[in-house]
């Protein structure tokens, strides 16, 4: 009898969990402070070498963070065909990003652009809240303690 009358007092909750789960997951909410964030930059640039790319596999940015560079830690960009079971995806008008589990953990809330100067072109991390600093070319980091 006692278990019963618990499960009619927990079964409104659940449902109302439930539902709110629901509407969060199929509405339209902004990206929250965990997403990695593209600019369009990153997107338009994405979708230039998707136009050149010859394979029918779709080309995704992956970013990952590796020990090294003259700050701590570095970032490293790719293209890619594939993910991996570890990778969390981020995607903005069809541009994905892949990231895997450990790097993603020092990346949280960051923005990735692609950046055009006399000297180089490439995709940068533009702000990472992770980071405390790091070098004047962006490629590498220092974590916050």
């Amino acid at each position: 009898m006692s278990s019963r009358s618990l499960y009619q007092r927990l079964t409104p909750y659940f449902t109302s969990r439930i539902r709110q789960s629901h509407r969060l997951l199929s509405s339209n909410q902004p990206p929250s402070f965990d997403d990695i964030h593209m600019t369009d930059s990153c997107i338009k640039r994405m979708k230039e070498l998707q136009a050149t790319e010859t394979s029918k596999e779709e080309l995704m940015l992956r970013l990952g963070v590796e020990t090294g560079g003259c700050s701590g830690f570095q970032y490293v960009f790719d293209l890619d065909h594939k993910t991996n079971p570890d990778d969390r995806v981020f995607e903005r008008e069809g541009i994905k990003l892949v990231v895997d589990n450990i790097s993603y953990d020092f990346l949280r809330g960051a923005t990735i652009d692609y950046v055009e100067e006399l000297i180089r072109s490439a995709f940068v991390v533009s702000t990472n809240p992770s980071a405390v600093g790091g070098c004047s070319c962006k490629s590498s980091f220092m974590v916050k303690q």
